[in-house]
């Protein structure tokens, strides 16, 4: 029967028998949750590098394109839309800029306010990592049926929700 649990089932299997005071239902979720987090991130991030780049440069420049033309941000807005602090996207920006993907530039309809906008090369270079990035995403969630996809989504939606992550 041991061979047939998984490396969570394992490991609750033997605090029962070290701690059989304890409740330890919840490493049967969150241990799980927390190994494929991390599978699926690893999975994520090597189709960024297929493309030069790093999980937060991706994120600076689909939060870009997401914006719609001129894909244009202001610093502020990126770093609200990413979460991340001023100060890491101000790093992400700088990469980003050194590599011609995003330029820095006053905004087209307020000359006073400073924006980061994509260049073509950076739209070009998002427009086909998103294209990957959703195949690959695809790809992850092939093992379930798309019954199970609709439910994990409202559960997860739900749980985010009562934990007050939005």
């Amino acid at each position: 029967m041991a061979a047939e649990l998984d490396r969570v089932a394992r490991i609750q299997a033997e605090w029962r028998r070290e701690r059989p005071d304890l409740d330890v239902a919840p490493q049967g979720v969150i241990g799980r949750l927390h190994r494929l987090a991390a599978q699926l991130t690893g999975s994520l991030v090597e189709v960024y590098r297929e493309f030069g780049l790093g999980e937060g440069e991706f994120d600076v420049l689909a939060t870009l394109r997401r914006a719609g033309a001129p894909f244009e941000r202001a610093p502020g807005e990126l770093a609200e839309h990413t979460m991340v602090t001023t100060g890491a996207m101000t790093k992400r920006i700088d990469r980003l800029a050194e590599a011609g993907l995003v330029v820095r530039r006053a905004a087209e309809n307020d000359g006073r306010r400073r924006v980061v906008a994509l260049t073509p090369r950076g739209l070009a270079l998002i427009d086909a990592a998103f294209t990957a990035h959703m195949a690959n995403e695809h790809r992850l969630l092939e093992p379930l049926s798309e019954a199970d996809r609709t439910a994990l989504e409202g559960i997860l939606t739900r749980w985010l929700a009562a934990s007050g992550t939005d």
